[in-house]
């Protein structure tokens, strides 16, 4: 089979491997059918990440089953499935309390994608082994297309639960979303202004195609993130430490900010003024797992559309070429698809 692999900046390639077989009971043989791009993806295709090469790449797919193991009953061949990024067994004291970031069943940083917790293969590939099959494997709602879901096993599902429990404290809230990382910020956008926020404010300074794309879906547009104007809930998904500043600086007394972006330093924090504001912040690898069936419960009802947030479509066959190009959030399509 073809498994899919990042070299180095702007050089990705096919190579041909065996094909994945069931380890266990647990398991199952999947094929991705459209995958697309992690924000993270993107910034490491253009070398702005700290990882080498080889490894397989991509964490975001929605996948045909071809084999499930004796202890997978919930999925059958022939199933359309969406897995979740990371890699967890859903029993542990971790995975039970709803973190499965945390499962103490596998390596640390187990997932798809990145060679952080070992290599778990990537979705461009041909096909994929799915531990823990029962946990990880969410079939595909009735009505709702591939495409739709490409991304609700990482950025969708991150973005939604970090904006959920933000609106669920503080409905009606004021909003600001400091954008720039390529769908994160947008996919909030989407989620606040679905979920009840008052307003929907967004800034970005760097790519004019989100901020269109936010103006679409309703949000206000800045040119920077605005003085003295305060918000109840406002999102980092700059990647930029003045945009983590411009979220957390904008918090208004007793508000919460949450940080998508990752960032490879230390980067201070205004915490004098956070302290006085009494900010509760929030950071980390996102725990999409327990939250995919709702997020394509709100795609399968409407509440939501993804599909605008798409920037092309491409197929596997040409995905080492398009994606080296850092198409902001492709989908990438089997035919049928």
């Amino acid at each position: 089979m073809q498994r899919f692999e990042f070299v180095k900046k702007r050089e990705l390639r096919y190579v041909d491997v065996p094909m994945p077989v069931l380890e266990s009971d647990d398991d199952a043989i999947v094929q991705p059918v459209v995958s697309t791009t992690c924000d993270l993806d993107r910034f490491m295709i253009a070398g702005l990440a700290p990882f080498e090469g080889p490894f397989a790449l991509g964490h975001e797919t929605v996948a045909k089953v071809l084999e499930v193991g004796d202890n997978v009953s919930h999925v059958k061949p022939g199933q359309l499935v969406v897995p979740a990024w990371h890699v967890a067994c859903g029993t542990c004291a971790s995975c039970a309390s709803a973190r499965p970031t945390g499962c103490t069943n596998v390596p640390r940083n187990a997932m798809f994608g990145l060679p952080t917790g070992g290599d778990y293969g990537g979705f461009f590939s041909e096909a994929v082994r799915i531990p823990f099959a029962g946990y990880a494997l969410a079939p595909l709602p009735e009505g709702v297309s591939a495409r739709a879901a490409a991304s609700v096993g990482d950025n969708l599902s991150d973005t939604y639960g970090a904006v959920a429990p933000a609106l669920r404290n503080a409905p009606g809230a004021d909003v600001l979303v400091i954008g720039g990382t390529g769908s994160v910020g947008v996919f909030a956008v989407t989620f606040a202004k679905a979920l009840g926020a008052s307003s929907v404010s967004y800034v970005d300074a760097f790519d004019p195609e989100c901020v269109e794309l936010a103006r679409r879906l309703g949000a206000e547009i800045l040119d920077e993130a605005p003085r003295g104007r305060e918000f109840q809930v406002t999102f980092d998904a700059s990647g930029r430490p003045d945009g983590l500043h411009a979220a957390l600086n904008a918090v208004a007394p007793n508000g919460t900010c949450h940080s998508f972006g990752i960032y490879w330093q230390d980067v201070a924090v205004p915490a004098l003024s956070m302290y006085m504001q009494g900010v509760t912040f929030t950071t980390g690898r996102p725990n999409v797992g327990p939250n995919i069936p709702d997020v394509l419960a709100l795609i399968a009802d409407g509440t939501v559309d993804p599909l605008p947030v798409f920037s092309d479509v491409v197929s596997f066959d040409d995905a080492p070429t398009a994606l080296a190009q850092g198409l902001r959030k492709p989908l990438v399509v089997r035919d049928g698809y």
